[in-house]
């Protein structure tokens, strides 16, 4: 394993943090725009309580993800940002606009009709955030960013808006929407001590456990004309097998532990659930950063600052890791056994 291997691997841990923990955060947020019957507004409630005094920090790790990209990989970076311009400046948009209306929601001390209307901005920025970072990721998969030249020649559509509006990249970010809603309902059941609250959330959970399933399967219906390239990775490579059978057991035991309502297991098995699923796409197109012309040998920076990033994100990890347990620590001591 070379050293650039490690640092794309670095990425990769950092957008798995980002997935578990802000995930989550945005799967709150859907439910929230879900919410019925007679307990709907306890059930906004408590997920503004869960989200909101970790909400903020947990974006530190897309932060990271992308000034390592950016610094050990430029041209892979360069690439994304022109070709997927949209879907990113529109997810950066949602990503903003998600924070400043939940601040208005709980803190503005304003009326309630205006409360509830930034109550709704922030679900449906929960909502549409995550599927255009899940059609991204479908984009990347597909092996479509700058498969076709630039110019006016090319066309507006097909080179800037064609490689991320596909049937796969849609179903990828369903699948991501679905996803963090089910890492959300898990993690809520350990959110309140209401036992009406916790069984509401603990049914959600299963039913978004059983659609991840089926959205999982869409995903891999439509990779066949899509993403050919990472579907035989997931099929045929050495680590295929032992990947699915670890991921179907997590999910086995994430689902059971929720009908036992044993829900600190339910909790870690969804989260190493979703995590062998992203390290499952991230290891089926490797070695390439952006398949298939940017492999990652070939667009990464000089060894000398690869070093160096190296250097700081070990330096950094001594810093961040340990503020990241305290805070988590601090507002998250858990209330039920």
């Amino acid at each position: 394993m070379t050293l650039a291997d490690v640092l794309a691997a670095s990425v990769i841990l950092a957008l798995n943090a980002y997935a578990v923990l802000a995930g989550a955060d945005f799967g709150g947020g859907v439910w929230g725009l879900l919410a019925s019957g007679p307990s709907r507004a306890q059930q906004r409630d408590l997920v503004a309580h869960a989200i909101g005094p970790v909400w903020e920090a947990n974006h530190v790790w897309l932060i990271l993800a992308v000034v390592l990209l950016f610094t050990c990989f430029p041209p892979a970076f360069a690439e994304l940002g022109i070709a997927l311009h949209i879907p990113l400046s529109l997810a950066l948009i949602g990503i903003v606009l998600r924070g400043a209306a939940f601040t208005f929601w709980r803190y503005g001390g304003g009326e309630k009709a205006r409360e509830r209307y930034w109550g709704q901005v922030f679900a449906a920025a929960s909502l549409i955030t995550p599927l255009l970072l899940g059609m991204v990721v479908g984009a990347i998969a597909a092996g479509r960013i700058g498969e076709v030249g630039r110019g006016p020649a090319a066309g507006f559509y097909a080179t800037y808006v064609g490689p991320w509006l596909t049937p796969f990249a849609l179903s990828v970010g369903v699948f991501a929407v679905v996803a963090f809603a089910f890492l959300a309902a898990v993690y809520l059941t350990l959110e309140t001590d209401d036992e009406a609250l916790r069984e509401a959330f603990r049914r959600r959970a299963l039913g978004a456990g059983i659609a991840l399933f089926l959205a999982a399967l869409v995903v891999l219906l439509l990779a066949r004309g899509g993403a050919p390239r990472v579907l035989a990775g997931l099929v045929f490579a050495p680590w295929a097998l032992p990947l699915h059978l670890l991921t179907a057991a997590m999910a086995v035991t994430a689902l059971g532990a929720l009908w036992r309502r044993r829900y600190r297991i339910a909790r870690i098995a969804a989260g190493i659930q979703v995590s062998l699923i992203l390290w499952g796409w991230a290891l089926s197109q490797y070695p390439y950063a952006l398949p298939p012309d940017f492999a990652i040998p070939d667009v990464a920076a000089p060894a000398a600052t690869l070093r160096l990033t190296l250097i700081v994100l070990a330096v950094g990890a001594v810093i961040l890791l340990p503020s990241l347990y305290y805070l988590f620590r601090v507002f998250k001591a858990p209330p039920v056994s």
